[in-house]
């Protein structure tokens, strides 16, 4: 007998929804340090976060969604990631309210995103998992944070530090 395929994802929270991104894009995961500020960003653009002398862009992942912003908590977490991006990689920080754990998820649970009746936009979310009490929501943060989305473009090799 075989085994199921699996996926494995990185559940975290916002609030009461619950989001998840393949842990293959997961990095590390720091506890919140306030971001140093860089003026002219969008409003959900933080600043930078110093992960081993390079600057990484870091970005509020409730002010993406355009939801409020919340003051930190002591399990705010910044997820470091590394989005595929052209020829290279966007190494990206995003701020989350909670990480809730490391699950392998079976790709026959895995529905697609459904064109009405959730909140967020449905091109962004790659499948959903139905749970007792809800969802997990698979986001393509990629595609959440893309130029042609947010009219914020950052270079490959921005805020790199020798």
């Amino acid at each position: 007998m075989h085994k199921p395929i699996e996926t494995q994802v990185v559940e975290f929270a916002i609030g009461a929804e619950i989001f998840a991104v393949p842990v293959t894009l997961v990095r590390e995961i720091l506890d919140y340090a306030e971001p140093y500020h860089v003026p002219n960003g969008p409003g959900y653009f933080l600043g930078l976060t110093d992960v081993r002398g390079q600057g990484v862009p870091t970005v509020d992942f409730r002010r993406r969604l355009g939801l409020p912003g919340v003051e930190p908590t002591l399990a705010t977490r910044i997820l470091i990631l590394d989005l595929p991006r052209g020829q290279g990689v966007l190494t990206l920080g995003v701020v989350i309210d909670r990480v809730l754990g490391v699950t392998g998820l079976e790709a026959r649970a895995i529905e697609s995103a459904p064109d009405i009746g959730v909140r967020w936009d449905s091109d962004y979310i790659t499948g959903i998992v139905r749970r007792e009490g809800g969802f997990l929501v698979i986001v393509d943060i990629a595609r959440i944070f893309t130029e042609q989305d947010t009219g914020f473009a950052l270079p490959d090799d921005a805020f790199e530090f020798p």
